[in-house]
């Protein structure tokens, strides 16, 4: 299990314009979310160790701040020809059995991933109502083996802050995962440089 850290992009990067199909086939756009006065961007997958252990507190989390009228959308771009486990058919099963409240979509070209310099799954991007970055890093402090326990914090003081009309928190830590499974030759340059 290799730790790959997020890129961790300046604050106040505007948020990509993406359009992925979900489970179900159906088309969802970042366009789908303006009244949403916060969004919460997850590049995620069904076969790391890292998402399987954060996977139900991020449900949880989620209904959480979706009645606070929070967007969240998880994003898998891993390479299915060689990862199997995150195929689009895998995607939705892992919905099913974990009551992830939100999109859960396919980026199969790894177009979208690249436009948000993800690196790392689970990667996290939340962006205000103006949809600019106020937060890039990890759920919380728990890892796989660490022992501490799962509790999404802060990524729900993140969210806080966005909710309660504050600045950006000031300390934001890397999330830390397993490398997005990119299609040979397809590495993005920001992970190389």
């Amino acid at each position: 299990m290799v730790e790959t850290l997020s890129t961790m992009n300046p604050l106040g990067t505007q948020a990509p314009d993406f359009s992925l199909p979900d489970t179900q086939g159906k088309t969802v756009s970042l366009s789908h979310f303006t009244d949403a006065p916060a969004l919460v961007v997850i590049f995620m997958c069904n076969h790391c160790p890292f998402v399987k252990h954060i996977a139900d507190g991020l449900a949880d989390l989620a209904r959480d701040y979706l009645s606070e009228g929070v967007a969240v959308v998880g994003i898998n771009a891993n390479d299915v020809e060689n990862y199997p486990d995150d195929s689009p058919q895998k995607m939705a099963e892992e919905v099913k059995a974990r009551r992830y409240p939100f999109p859960y979509l396919f980026d199969e070209t790894q177009a979208v991933a690249k436009a948000y310099r993800a690196s790392c799954t689970p990667d996290f991007f939340v962006f205000d109502l103006d949809r600019r970055l106020v937060y890039r890093g990890q759920m919380d402090d728990s890892r796989p083996g660490n022992g501490e326990p799962v509790t999404g914090s802060d990524l729900r003081a993140a969210l806080d802050a966005v909710l309660q009309g504050r600045p950006a928190l000031p300390e934001q830590k890397p999330s830390i995962g397993c490398n997005i499974k990119w299609k040979p030759g397809h590495e993005p340059d920001y992970l190389t440089a």
